[in-house]
């Protein structure tokens, strides 16, 4: 009788294609639109269309597998791609003083932002998205720390409202910062150093940058870049909370994501290889599509009338966390300076 040999598993499901292509669609209609409204990132834009389509439409389930997909593994490997944007060497260049006000912004900004919450009287697990956006890299940061304590996504919609709260101030901050500088009279590589440790979202960073100057754009860029790299120890030390916490319930998450290590060898790979233009261009089109359709899947999971709901509490730790990061770059550039 002739052995009966299994056909391999296909990667992606059939049933899950038509959700994927769909998330891709709107992945590329966001970076067109992207292009023509400036400090407004492609991943802002996806997700944005992704709560209208699900509170204007009605989404047929055959949608579904390809939207859960998107979720969950294309945001991982938009992130993982993510890491082709800093090269050590740049962020080298910043100088130890510098490098020493990144750490300091991102490490008070989270610190600070979880003790406002507790004395906001906000959720926990809310506040710990809000912390990481702002003080490391806007949507992308959310996302990726909603993947470490909420893998199972059981709770899209605090994830939502925190990048919802991440738009709002960082699209403020845009005009902020060069109208603040302006009054303070700082230098254009100052406020430019100002800008990249302050602002959430590296699209937000470039037009607030652009608004003050070519010399303000490049350090900004660079200062912002260095806050991303945050983003690896940042979830490794999320990730063995959780470990922590799972083994009490009995549950072991894995030691440090995969993501995580992902990102870092992305990193590693463009800091020791002589990476061709066109290769990274390549790579940073792939990682804003990926994010983008991952967002657009997300934001399909969302109610307005869920939104409406997140009260005073959630918009207040908003603002006052954006004020702390802000005050602590501040006076961290002004130090190193």
């Amino acid at each position: 009788m002739p052995l009966a040999i299994a056909s391999p598993r296909p990667l992606l499901q059939p049933s899950a294609w038509p959700g994927i292509l769909l998330t891709l669609a709107v992945a590329v209609l966001s970076i067109l639109l992207s292009q023509v409204l400036p400090g407004v990132s492609a991943l802002i834009i996806a997700i944005l269309l992704g709560i209208a389509v699900a509170n204007l439409t009605a989404l047929p389930p055959s949608l579904s597998p390809g939207l859960s997909v998107a979720a969950k593994k294309f945001l991982r490997a938009g992130i993982v791609l993510l890491g082709l944007q800093v090269a050590l060497g740049d962020l080298l260049a910043l100088g130890a003083p510098m490098l020493a006000v990144v750490v300091a912004v991102v490490a008070g900004g989270i610190l600070g932002t979880l003790a406002l919450g507790r004395a906001l009287g906000v959720e926990k697990d809310l506040t710990l998205l809000v912390a990481c956006g702002f003080s490391i890299c806007g949507a992308a940061a959310v996302a990726a720390a909603a993947g470490v304590t909420d893998p199972e996504d059981e709770h899209e919609e605090r994830t939502i409202t925190a990048i919802a709260l991440v738009v709002l101030c960082g699209t403020l901050m845009i005009a902020a910062v060069p109208a603040v500088a302006a009054t303070l009279e700082l230098a254009p590589e100052t406020a430019g150093l100002w800008a990249g440790a302050s602002i959430h979202e590296v699209a937000q960073v470039v037009a607030a940058g652009g608004a003050l100057g070519g010399a303000a754009l490049t350090v900004a860029v660079i200062v912002k870049l260095a806050r991303v790299l945050m983003l690896a120890p940042v979830m490794a030390v999320l990730s063995l909370q959780q470990r922590r916490e799972g083994a009490a319930e009995g549950t072991r998450p894995p030691l440090v994501p995969l993501f995580v290590l992902g990102f870092l060898a992305m990193v590693l790979l463009r800091s020791v290889a002589p990476l061709p233009a066109a290769v990274l261009d390549l790579g940073g089109l792939a990682q804003t599509g990926l994010l983008a359709a991952a967002m657009f899947a997300l934001g399909t999971g969302v109610k307005v009338r869920n939104l409406l709901q997140v009260g005073a509490r959630p918009l207040a730790l908003a603002a006052l966390s954006t004020l702390l990061v802000a005050t602590l770059a501040l006076g961290g550039v002004l130090l190193a300076a």
